[in-house]
């Protein structure tokens, strides 16, 4: 599955990690983080943690991103993407930066079965890392941007 196209930022990469350890952690196998790091990596098709982390943190920073470059990511854990409509730094902190994105497909981001709620256009302010600051009720960003 591997990617650089579209590969999350390196603090994405380490929560994927916490809760890869945490979630085997409940169903009974115990293992360190440094072997989470590596699962990880080969999960994205990386040899190992130290290429991934490279790759990853080689990428240009968000505020590299010009209207029209193609993102992906997730939105209220829905998997997505998209073209950046638009990027404006955000007044209130000089780290925030505040996105408009055009979903290739729509999402549903409603989890409850007999009710639907599809959202084709996202307005979002997220952090240099690209992940807000506003979590759903599981804990996880609501936006998350991968370039």
């Amino acid at each position: 599955m591997r990617s650089d196209t579209f590969m999350p930022t390196l603090a994405a990469l380490k929560d994927q990690a916490k809760r890869l350890k945490s979630k085997l952690a409940s169903d009974g196998e115990t293992i360190n983080h440094a072997r989470a790091l590596e699962l990880i990596a080969s999960q994205y098709g990386f040899k190992d943690w130290n290429t991934l982390h490279a790759t990853a943190g080689n990428r240009i920073g968000i505020e590299h991103l010009r209207p029209g470059a193609s993102v992906s990511g997730r939105y209220l854990g829905q998997s997505f993407k998209a073209k950046l409509l638009g990027i404006t730094g955000s007044t209130a902190a000089a780290d925030r930066y505040r996105v408009v994105l055009d979903l290739e497909e729509a999402v549903d981001i409603v989890t409850f079965e007999s009710f639907s709620a599809f959202r084709k256009r996202i307005h979002g302010t997220v952090g240099p890392d690209g992940m807000s600051r506003e979590r759903t009720s599981n804990g996880l960003p609501q936006l998350e941007l991968f370039w």
